[in-house]
Formats: C-alpha cells, sequence, structure tokens
C-alpha cells in the first residue's frame, strides 16, 4: 500500500522534479558562462530560490493530469477480458505453477 502511495505522489511530482532540474542547470550555465544578474537574489538554498518563482498552479496541473492519465491507462490496460477467469498460482509435482488468465 506504501508502495502505491509513494508511487502516485512521485507521478504528481515529477513536474516540479523536472522544472527544479532545469532552472539549476540554467543557473549552474549561467555562472559558468559568468553572467551575474541577481547577485544579492544568491542568498539561500537553490532549490528554495528555484521554487521562489515556479509556477506552482502549472505545476499542480501537470502533476495531476500525468496522474490521472496514468491511472487511467493502467486502469483500462490490465486484467483479463469480461468472462474470463483468474487461475491463481498452484503447487503442482513439487513446482509452482504460476497465475494465469483463462
Amino acid at each position: 500500500m506504501i508502495r502505491t502511495v509513494i508511487e502516485n505522489m512521485l507521478l504528481f511530482l515529477l513536474p516540479t522534479f523536472v522544472y527544479v532540474a532545469w532552472v539549476l542547470f540554467q543557473s549552474s550555465r549561467a555562472e559558468a558562462e559568468g553572467e551575474n544578474e541577481n547577485a544579492e537574489a544568491k542568498t539561500g538554498h537553490p532549490i528554495v530560490r528555484a521554487l521562489d518563482d515556479a509556477p506552482l498552479l502549472w505545476l499542480f496541473a501537470g502533476g495531476a493530469l500525468i496522474l490521472i492519465v496514468t491511472l487511467a491507462f493502467f486502469g483500462t490496460s490490465s486484467g483479463g477480458k469480461p468472462g474470463q477467469h483468474y487461475q491463481p498460482s498452484i503447487m503442482k509435482d513439487g513446482k509452482i505453477q504460476p497465475s494465469h488468465i483463462e
């Protein structure tokens, strides 16, 4: 259960992770090129600075969309067709026979 919750949270936060990584990459590239636009804005942790001006509404909407699409895809694409029966794994002749749908 906890694995499912963590996977869904990571899917929801994926756009934020990508955005923060992109902002940190751009700022490190700008520092390497010697561009120093905001010397006073360089205080604080880099991730906090990246999230200060983040488009949080768009990141929230993007995360929700990714989560909904992923859940809808896996909810409709897995499992058997109507009328098929699930056969659980069984022990037969000392060997485990894997589960399958008939």
